[in-house]
């Protein structure tokens, strides 16, 4: 069994300074995948990590400060590949992958719409691309565990009060609507398969004591190929790890 681990940090040294290692090694798992390093190779406790027994893989924004992500795990990969060969959104370090035998982890930090206007439209040009280039990678790669920060609330279940949010970038129409034609082509929202309860979240503002009365938005996930289905275990959530604006969310996998 492997337990895979997704976490937005919002910056790897920040979270450091606010426990994350120690809550690594109680959680133990075998795969984290980290968003939102906001940090190059080199400034990310790589050392601290390696004593907990662990190899970090990263791929970092060009921009510093800004976005990366990292597959931190115990096993070393097969191969582990930098960006979807995609200059648009590999300057911005937005995903990386690790085969492990005949299963991949893909680890991806999805834009966020927030701003509006021409990040909005750069949001949903990465929704189609990604999608492509997931649907040729599964040509070879059929086993896939994609973790990530989705930027997206896949269900009204997944957000706090969805009547008013509909205007709001992370819960688009548009956006719902790929993100079901997304698990139509054959894939599987881990945490939903085996938790269908509401108020279930994975980020909360900073503002006016969200996290406190619990007001979030799912937008964390391990979405797995059908072919890796039988292979899920469980699904779960840790909303009591406060090293970041979201929490960790694992799945477990019979590999």
């Amino acid at each position: 069994m492997k337990r895979i681990i997704s976490y937005n940090v919002n910056g790897i040294r920040a979270a450091a300074g606010k426990g994350l290692l120690n809550w690594v090694k109680q959680v133990d798992p075998d795969i984290l995948c980290i968003q939102e390093t906001k940090a190059q190779p080199g400034q990310m406790h790589e050392a601290e990590f390696e004593r907990l027994g662990y190899q970090i893989y990263a791929f970092s924004a060009e921009k510093k400060g800004y976005s990366g992500v990292a597959i931190i795990c115990k096993e070393k990969p097969d191969h582990v590949e930098y960006g979807m060969d995609n200059p648009k959104y590999d300057i911005e370090g937005r995903v990386i992958r690790a085969d492990f035998g005949e299963w991949s982890v893909i680890n991806a930090y999805f834009p966020s719409g927030t701003t509006g206007g021409i990040r909005q439209e750069y949001k949903m040009d990465f929704l189609s691309d990604f999608h492509k280039y997931l649907q040729q990678l599964r040509k070879k790669r059929p086993n896939l565990v994609i973790a990530g920060d989705y930027n997206i609330c896949r269900l009204w279940i997944d957000i706090h009060n969805p009547e008013k949010q509909q205007d709001t970038s992370g819960f688009l129409p548009e956006e719902r609507e790929w993100f079901q034609q997304f698990v139509d082509d054959g894939f599987v929202d881990s945490f939903r398969k085996f938790n269908p309860e509401p108020h279930q979240y994975s980020w909360w503002s900073y503002r006016a004591g969200a996290r406190a009365n619990n007001k979030g938005w799912r937008i964390d996930y391990h979405i797995a190929t059908a072919e890796m289905e039988n292979k899920l275990l469980a699904g779960s959530i840790f909303p009591d790890a406060v090293h970041s604006d979201h929490c960790p969310v694992m799945v477990e996998v019979d590999y």
